[in-house]
């Protein structure tokens, strides 16, 4: 007997249906009201399903809506569905997938994939066999319903349906889409299509057992009429390229060319996915051999590309000059996310690392959906570093027309052409950049606000190459024209200009320092004018400048100018606001580049901190309590807060003694460092090192305590925890002298494993090797058994640092453990030799020991042998030797 509802009951579900279609937020809280009391009756979704399957008599949008309640039912409690109710909402599915509405059709689809992926699809055998058999209907409207909700299932449960599971219904399915390729329905070969895609990138062993047919099938429907197909078949040729290239070399020159057209496609989603094809080809090592011959015709195609869309124009309010004084909507601004301290070593000649500026690629971030103009600026990006100097001769004729071209969106592109090339073909271009860099800075005052905007990002790739010039030449200029464009009455060229300018900060360094005034009075004045987005890349900019500058910002002159802003904005904002966030890393370089200069501001600043950190444990505390009654905190404004500490203990040293006195903090530390967040954790041991460097006093009570903690955390799955607690044990040992002993044993297995593990950052090596040197220097009888076990990863890691303070200790540990253990170096002395001369200038004493061990060395194995063992010497190691520690 099949279910019937009862009128009364479905009169009332249609005006809730109605109701729910209401704008009106009083309405909405009704509904959601009434939802619930309803789902109390068990045969409520009997009564969603009907409206969505049977009652023809409604408006496909209620209908539909109907389903997707049900489909949120399905998603929250299926698990509790009746038997009866379960099996009728199945049954209705599979007997109305080939509805006339292709809405309802689409709803169906939903709700099936919905239940298949609650665990249902090995429950509900004959849901496959069944939606397999419909594909072979006379009815267009239930073949193409039945592929809809496959295609659903294929995204949703692509795994399940390639294992033993399910008995592999792959073998049958594969093959049976494949059929569906030559299909006269444009619609149905597109769900064909986009059914095996979704199998591709898993290698799903059904389709790789038809990977030719698949292939060849694709190139049959390479020039199909419909975008959509054509938009599947590039999709389908950029992953097989990832997974199975072995299969498309022997058509790749064909491929290519079909990819050129594509790139050109009129629909602009077909060429995008076309154009994801360079952006994966140049990650493969074929890449150069197979595309050189194309680039004459490539590299035109991509730069049109790069033109943006009168569609882009619009979105980006392109003809609108000055929007400064409108205000941000919220939407707007992206989540920000800090970075936890990690603490590094100073490396000999350290350039800014290049890898972290990767991701800022094209700066229309309000247009952050992946478009074509990102695609192609993308690809070239790669392409360039691929062929580097090559690429040029096909560019550069292109270039010239370009830059100078009269209208601005032509132009525009060829800003961000020079900049998308800046890293890859940065040797070739120097010849060309002591004309075109004035060029660009001439653009920096375009009327166009999106020429102003690209011209500041094209020059920020450039920074490395204009600070290697006499600053009179193209530093000066840069700098008075993107501090212009920082207060330029534009937001989106003040976020370029702000951006760029921190780029240029880090590449100058001190460089700076004689413009610092300028500087300072245009980022201060920027403060009072930026809407909510725009200052929250200003504090970065400030943040970077401190970093850049160092102990030179700390001018009562500069200071003036500077904390009183920054203080008025620390006292607007609440403890909850997350604009703490960049404030507080700011502050945090600040502090650090201040040092003295930061003691009339530090003890605000320093009390509001430890205060969040105490608000962020307790509210960790009450939710892990009653979950149910509390939420769980925001644990980032504890990690920032930590991370702020660090910087004042680091910046005031000594100074911040009192602070801590006055204060909980070594017990909330003592929380902090065995929180389940690893990045709470890795910003506790980071503060922690810090203060046993500012105040040891205060930390010496708590050592018995936090040693075990930092034991247990020298752990490398969590590499900058891991990195940060093995700093901070090093801190301890030059802190404590002998009195480390009971505590070596907790941490020297740890640290000697994590030394010799392949595929080690280089930090954490260096990090452990500092560690292990600086514990053998404090207990050398505890540690000097096992030198054999780690010198030779120990000397190698090192070798590279440059002299300072931490490297000094931790030598000076290994030369009193070689005292005590000599035969520990024996069998790796070269490695030892090799450390030794990459000593630039060692303090005296240091010299000596380093003297002693050589030449004791040398006397022990007698001149013939020392002969025999310095020949494998390399020349330069020879040369050093001789000429410091005449051996």
């Amino acid at each position: 007997m099949d279910w019937q509802p009862d009128e009364q009951g479905l009169q009332q579900v249609l005006q809730l249906l109605k109701d729910s279609q209401s704008p009106n937020t009083a309405t909405q809280r009704i509904v959601q009201d009434k939802l619930k009391q309803l789902n109390q009756f068990p045969d409520f979704n009997n009564y969603l399903i009907f409206v969505l399957t049977r009652l023809k008599s409604e408006d496909e949008p209620t209908r539909s809506l109907s389903g997707l309640i049900l489909k949120n039912n399905v998603k929250a409690h299926y698990q509790s569905f009746p038997p009866p109710v379960a099996d009728f909402i199945k049954q209705e599915c599979l007997n109305n997938i080939g509805d006339a509405s292709s809405l309802i059709r689409a709803t169906i689809g939903i709700l099936i994939t919905t239940i298949a992926s609650k665990g249902e699809l090995q429950m509900w055998p004959e849901l496959l066999p069944q939606l397999c058999n419909l594909l072979n209907s006379e009815d267009y409207n239930t073949c193409e319903g039945a592929f809809g909700a496959l295609q659903k299932i294929c995204e949703d449960s692509s795994e399940l349906l390639d294992s033993d599971a399910l008995n592999r219904p792959l073998n049958v399915m594969i093959p049976k889409f494949l059929q569906f390729f030559k299909h006269c329905s444009p619609k149905i070969r597109s769900h064909a299509i986009a059914c095996v895609n979704q199998f591709i990138m898993d290698r799903a062993q059904a389709l790789m057992d038809n990977i030719d047919t698949f292939i060849e099938h694709l190139f049959a429907l390479a020039v199909d009429d419909d975008p959509e197909v054509r938009k599947n078949v590039c999709r389908a040729l950029v992953m097989l390229l990832e997974v199975r290239i072995d299969r498309l070399i022997p058509h790749m020159h064909s491929i290519i060319q079909y990819m050129l057209q594509r790139t050109q496609d009129h629909d602009e989603n077909v060429a995008l996915e076309a154009c994801e094809f360079w952006l994966t080809l140049a990650e493969q090592p074929i890449c150069k051999e197979v595309l050189a011959s194309h680039l004459v015709q490539l590299i035109p195609i991509l730069v049109n590309g790069m033109k943006y869309s009168e569609i882009d124009i619009i979105l980006l309010k392109g003809d609108v000059e000055e929007d400064e004084a409108v205000p941000d909507s919220e939407q707007d601004i992206k989540p920000r996310f800090h970075k936890s301290r990690t603490v590094t070593l100073p490396h000999e000649a350290e350039r800014p690392d290049s890898s972290e500026d990767a991701e800022d690629d094209d700066d229309d971030d309000a247009l952050s959906d992946w478009n074509l103009r990102k695609c192609s600026a993308a690809a070239l990006d790669v392409l360039a570093n691929v062929f580097r100097e090559e690429l040029l001769p096909h560019l550069l004729p292109l270039l010239k027309g370009l830059l100078f071209h009269p209208e601005w969106v032509v132009k525009e592109s060829g800003i961000l052409v020079l900049g998308a090339i800046a890293e890859g073909c940065m040797q070739g271009m120097v010849p060309y950049l002591p004309e075109l860099i004035p060029h660009l800075i001439q653009c920096l005052s375009d009327k166009k606000a999106l020429v102003r905007s690209i011209a500041c990002w094209t020059l920020s790739r450039y920074a490395h190459w204009v600070v290697s010039q006499p600053p009179d030449m193209h530093l000066k200029p840069l700098m008075t024209e993107l501090l212009k464009r920082i207060l330029d009455g534009n937001k989106r060229v003040q976020e370029a200009a702000c951006s760029a300018f921190a780029t240029l900060e880090e590449e100058a360094c001190t460089e700076l320092v004689p413009y610092l005034s300028y500087i300072l009075d245009t980022l201060v004045f920027a403060f009072g004018k930026y809407q909510h987005k725009n200052l929250l890349i200003l504090y970065d900019a400030i943040g970077t400048l401190a970093d850049s500058v160092g102990h030179h910002l700390n001018q009562p002159e500069y200071i003036q100018k500077l904390m009183p802003p920054l203080i008025q904005k620390w006292n607007e904002l609440k403890d909850e606001d997350k604009d703490l966030f960049p404030l507080l890393e700011c502050l945090s370089s600040v502090a650090t580049a201040l040092q003295s200069g930061f003691l009339p501001y530090c003890e605000p600043v320093y009390q509001r901190c430890v205060t969040l950190v105490q608000k962020t444990l307790a509210q960790a505390m009450m939710y892990t309590q009653h979950p149910e009654q509390y939420e769980a905190p925001d644990k980032d404004f504890m990690i920032v807060a930590l991370d702020l500490l660090s910087g004042l203990a680091e910046g005031l040293g000594g100074h911040v003694e009192q602070l801590v006195a006055r204060s909980n903090i070594m017990t909330l530390l003592f929380q902090c460092m065995q929180d389940s967040m690893p990045e709470v954790r890795q910003s506790s041991f980071a503060l922690l090192g810090d203060l046993t460097k500012a105040c040891f006093i205060h930390v010496k009570p708590c050592i018995a305590e936090f040693m075990p903690i930092l034991g247990t955390n020298l752990n490398p799955e969590f590499i900058s925890v891991c990195n940060n607690a093995t700093w901070a044990i090093g801190e301890i040992c030059m802190q404590m002298g002998a009195e480390m002993q009971p505590y070596v044993q907790m941490v020297l297995n740890n640290l000697v494993e994590i030394i010799n593990r392949p595929n080690t950052p280089k930090t954490l090596l260096e990090n452990t090797a500092i560690t292990i040197g600086r514990l053998g220097y404090v207990c050398p009888q505890e540690v000097a058994p096992m030198l054999q076990q780690f010198i030779r990863p120990w000397c190698t890691s090192l070798r590279n640092i440059r002299d300072n303070e931490e490297k000094d200790s931790a030598f000076r540990g290994i030369c009193m453990m070689i005292g005590v253990n000599p035969g520990g170096v024996v069998q790796d002395f070269i490695f030892f030799c090799d450390a030794v001369a990459s000593w630039v200038s060692p303090k005296d004493d240091l010299r000596d020991m380093f003297y002693k061990i050589l030449h004791g060395f040398k006397d022990q194995v007698g001149e013939e042998n020392w002969q025999q063992f310095s020949e494998q010497f390399p020349p330069l190691l020879k040369e050093r030797l001789a000429a410091f520690y005449g051996v």
